[in-house]
């Protein structure tokens, strides 16, 4: 018996589904062939040392920035409480995030990380990386259309879920005698509708 109604379908697996698992894979494999590689050139214990020493120097570099982040970041506020116009960019300050990604790379095992995690530390690196990033979010921010995403961080900051306002003024005595005497209790009430 059929009822007219065609089967369900199954959505398409986006591209970043199927090529991201993928990548990660191949990134683990070129990860563990250099390991071995350079064990084999080497020896095991000079492997585990340059591991150590990348986990080692990858804390001390997220740490640094993680510190000087703060340091911006307070700094940024004590200038809006005095009222002082904040500066646009403080010298030392772009690049946090990618010294920070720099940090995380060193910390993960492996060469290849290692090798763009050291990458990422250079500062011509950096500032290439922020002047694309800046232009990148330029161009989707003139692209943005009213009602879109970046347009919906707006309304929700606006509008109330349900929409309710209720007006009215907070009237404190300081005398208990004033307070009216306790209702006795009648069970539930009903909601209250507008």
């Amino acid at each position: 018996m059929t009822t007219g109604t065609p089967p369900p379908t199954v959505p398409k697996r986006s591209r970043a589904r199927t090529f991201v698992p993928l990548g990660i894979a191949a990134w683990l494999v070129l990860e563990i062939w250099l390991l071995t590689v350079v064990a084999g050139a080497t020896s095991g214990l000079t492997v585990v040392l340059l591991l150590v020493g990348g986990l080692v120097l990858g804390s001390y570099v997220i740490k640094r920035a993680g510190r000087r982040a703060f340091r911006n970041l307070t700094e940024t506020f004590k200038e809006q409480q005095s009222g002082a116009a904040p500066a646009t960019a403080k010298p030392g300050s772009e690049g946090n995030a990618l010294t920070m990604l720099g940090g995380l790379l060193l910390i993960i095992p492996g060469f290849l990380s290692d090798a763009l995690g050291l990458l990422c530390l250079l500062p011509p690196v950096r500032k290439s990386a922020a002047r694309f990033a800046e232009r990148s979010l330029q161009k989707r921010m003139r692209a943005a259309t009213p009602g879109s995403f970046g347009d919906a961080f707006q309304q929700a900051r606006i509008h109330y879920p349900d929409g309710k306002v209720v007006p009215g003024e907070v009237i404190r005595e300081d005398s208990p005698s004033s307070y009216p005497p306790p209702r006795e209790d009648r069970g539930p009430r009903p909601p209250l509708t507008p």
